[in-house]
Formats: C-alpha cells, structure tokens, sequence
C-alpha cells in the first residue's frame, strides 16, 4: 500500500473556526446543530464538538468534527444536505470560514465529545506515546520472542510494528489519552457541547 492510500484511510479531524454576526448566535446554533444531525447520518462520521465564543468580544465558535477516511469526509462535503445548510450558515458570519484537516498522530490525541480545538505539545505528546509504546513492545518480546528470534529480522519486525500499531491505534492511545487527559489538556472549557 502506498503513502497515499494509507492516508486515504487515517482519521481526519477537521476544525472550523466561524465568527458569528452579532445577533445571529441562536440561529447559528440551530442550524449547527442540524448540520450535526445530518453528517452523524452518514457513513464514517466519528463525532462532533462544538466549542462557543469564550467572550462576548470574541464571535468565534469552532466547530470540531472527525471522519474516518478521506473518502467519507469527501462524501459529506460534496453532499446535498451539508451545502443547503450551509448556505445558511454562511449568511450569519461575519467572515468566511476558516477550515482545517488533521490526521495522523494528533489524530490519538482527542478525546471522544471533548476534542481539543489545538492539540497537545509534541513533547506532550511524545511522552504518552511512548508510555504506550514501550509496555506493549516489551509484553509482544516477552510473550513471543523466542518465536519472532527464529524469523528474519525484515519479517519480525514487520510482524511487531504491525501488531503494535493496532495495539497503539485502537487500544492503547484511545485509554492513555482519557487517562492523562489532565496533563494533556490542561485547560477546561465550560463552554464545550
């Protein structure tokens, strides 16, 4: 598989920065939350969050939301329903939206209802990886290493790098990043939905 079709199928993480007309907040809100209603309808979708003004002096809502592939985020965008709504959307702003996709790493990094609109310091990030990495790298040599000593080096570490990379992706980072939720996010938002 090529470096392309694998981020085909990574999670993206997509965050929209909108800056509400003053006035305009409810039906915003409305209309947001329709347009939830309607991508959580679709194959792929993962979650939203939206995150409100933290003053009144400052309009802008960001809207954070996660699909698993590019093709299903691509499916979304393209749809009927999301560009009606967001014709809509568009006539409340101030400004045009301001819109950005992630993937990969920082993609570990979220926390189901309560992704972070920036995420955590790479450094931050480097150590809970490594929290994770280190266990189950050990436990797979603990377990299996006179088995994996007798395959070719090509093949073993193949076999390891594989086997802890779904370990990383669907078990591990998913828990360490609820778990060191406190140091990785330090900052509470009262105004998360």
């Amino acid at each position: 598989m090529t470096a392309n079709n694998q981020e085909h199928f990574d999670p993206l993480t997509v965050v929209v920065s909108r800056r509400v007309k003053k006035g305009q907040e409810t039906e915003f809100e409305k209309l947001s939350s329709q347009m939830t209603k309607r991508a959580a309808s679709f194959p792929g979708y993962l979650g939203a969050t939206m995150f409100r003004p933290s003053s009144p002096e400052d309009p802008e809502y960001r809207i954070v939301f996660k699909f698993q592939d590019r093709d299903s985020l691509r499916k979304w965008e393209e749809s009927e329903e999301r560009t009606e709504l967001l014709e809509q959307i568009e006539a409340l702003l101030a400004q045009p939206s301001e819109r950005e996709t992630t993937s990969g790493i920082v993609t570990w990094f979220t926390l189901p209802g309560q992704n972070p609109v920036q995420p955590p310091p790479k450094w931050k990030m480097t150590i809970v990886s490594w929290l994770a990495l280190y266990p189950a790298v050990t436990v797979v040599f603990a377990l299996f290493g006179d088995w994996l000593a007798q395959i070719p080096l090509l093949i073993r570490t193949m076999l390891v790098t594989m086997v802890v990379m779904g370990l990383m992706s669907y078990v591990l980072m998913p828990r360490m990043t609820r778990w060191f939720s406190f140091w990785l996010f330090p900052r509470k938002n009262d105004n998360v939905r």
